[in-house]
């Protein structure tokens, strides 16, 4: 078992799917939901995702031996400060936040429970949102980080890896400022060029663009329909690390551009060969990594 009662403040994809996975694992007894909606918190208990919810934060996490905090970013410094002084002895806390740096800063508003805190990330979701869109066995084979800072308790470490490993997991650590650089390049990117493609054709004259766009366009964009507000607290949050990704994708582009400019047929044809070996490359080693885990090879 790894929690008697867990509460997950902000139960929405990812709350909802983590609380769904462990109550399916056996790993979990009573889950507490925290958050503003108290219609999405009763769906939440309708649906089963949890037994009961508060909408008072000390009411949330009385009693509860881990904290989830699966709130959007800007959130964080108001819940910190709300818990602190308020949490059980060896009440343990995680979060999923996608900036890690940003989040620990806010985590020292704990205090002495600030120890106990083990920031995380699962590398998994979709583009949908809220309790409705949670499912079981959304983190199955998928990487969960941690970013324990010096001052992190290794038993909260493991806790958190157990929780983690028990819903299919793969966890790995990392320093916060890499675990920020990688998924500046990897998602965070990804997501400002979707949403800034759509935002461009949308200021064009006219529906024409759209009324023609087919599978392509719609494989590229799919993540334009996550969150705005979620993306917009990540955007800020990873400021720095964001800006540098975009430097970097925008002197490509401008290589691109020079390639166009001089009609460099195998400058063009280079660039896209090896896009598209090392992307094939990818594809076949998630296959086959994936597979070893369904074959009980390994899944942690």
């Amino acid at each position: 078992m790894i929690s008697q009662r867990l509460t997950i403040i902000g139960v929405g994809l990812i709350g909802g799917s983590l609380a769904r996975s462990l109550r399916d694992a056996g790993a979990c007894g009573e889950v507490v939901g925290y958050g503003r909606d108290t219609g999405n918190l009763k769906l939440a208990v309708d649906l089963g995702v949890i037994d009961r919810f508060e909408t008072d934060l000390r009411a949330a996490v009385f009693g509860a031996d881990l904290v989830v905090l699966a709130v959007p970013l800007k959130a964080m410094d108001d819940i910190f400060a709300g818990l602190a002084g308020h949490l059980g002895r060896d009440t343990v806390v995680t979060d999923v936040g996608s900036a890690k740096a940003r989040v620990v800063d806010a985590a020292r508003r704990l205090g002495d429970a600030f120890t106990r805190f083990v920031p995380g990330h699962p590398i998994a979701g979709t583009e949908k949102t809220g309790v409705g869109a949670a499912i079981s066995g959304l983190f199955e084979r998928h990487y969960t980080i941690l970013t324990p800072v010096d001052e992190t308790e290794e038993g909260a470490v493991a806790r958190v890896r157990r929780m983690w490993e028990r819903v299919g997991a793969k966890v790995v650590s990392m320093d916060l400022e890499h675990h920020d650089r990688i998924l500046a390049d990897t998602s965070h990117l990804p997501h400002m060029l979707a949403f800034a493609l759509v935002d461009y054709l949308a200021r064009q004259d006219g529906e024409e663009p759209f009324r023609y766009a087919a599978g392509g366009f719609t494989d590229f964009t799919r993540i334009a329909s996550s969150d705005p507000v979620m993306w917009r607290d990540i955007c800020l949050a990873n400021g720095p690390a964001i800006r540098g990704a975009l430097k970097g994708y925008m002197d490509t582009l401008a290589r691109i551009d020079r390639n166009l400019a001089d009609g460099d047929g195998e400058a063009l044809l280079k660039c896209f060969s090896d896009a598209k070996q090392r992307r094939d490359r990818f594809l076949s080693e998630r296959e086959a990594a994936m597979g070893k885990a369904q074959n009980g090879v390994t899944t942690k």
